[in-house]
């Protein structure tokens, strides 16, 4: 199945999971949790208030070198949306991607799934732990704080958590 067929099978439509692709085009799911998606809203809320001239979204598809992958918020520019319009997936990734970490993912999977955005024009991959803290990522380093969204903190707080 290609990501079209995917996102639009019905059977497929209404799963609590987050589906991803491999390098074969094989299915991946990863269940979701609430605070998984509060934080996920947060980032979000947060992108939106510390950057202008863009879009800040959730569950962004991203054609990689290793099957589509879906980055749990991005935020892109301006810029990126009239080159890109809104295509599923993604050929290219927006300037900023963030991973919120699962218990299922491993230190692994997130780094590799950073090499892919980056291999797709992301200028930052951000990764928020389970509890919140960020930790930011250009290509050639981490960073101290987004060079992108200076003001942006480094941990993520829920209100009622």
């Amino acid at each position: 199945m290609n990501w079209q067929e995917i996102r639009d099978d019905p059977m497929l439509r209404d799963l609590p999971y987050k589906i991803e692709t491999d390098r074969w085009g094989h299915i991946v799911m990863s269940p979701a949790s609430n605070r998984h998606s509060m934080l996920q809203a947060e980032i979000q809320n947060l992108l939106r208030r510390h950057l202008a001239g863009g879009f800040a979204f959730p569950e962004c598809s991203v054609q990689t070198t290793q099957g589509v992958k879906v980055a749990d918020v991005a935020w892109g520019s301006d810029a990126f949306f009239h080159r890109h319009g809104v295509p599923d997936p993604y050929p290219e990734a927006p300037e900023i991607v963030v991973e919120v970490a699962s218990p299922s993912n491993s230190l692994a999977e997130l780094e590799e799934k950073m090499r892919l955005y980056f291999e797709r024009g992301a200028r930052e991959v951000w990764l928020c732990g389970e509890e919140g803290g960020m930790a930011f990522f250009s290509e050639r380093a981490a960073l101290k704080r987004s060079l992108l969204a200076p003001e942006f903190p480094c941990r993520v707080r829920l209100p009622f958590a």
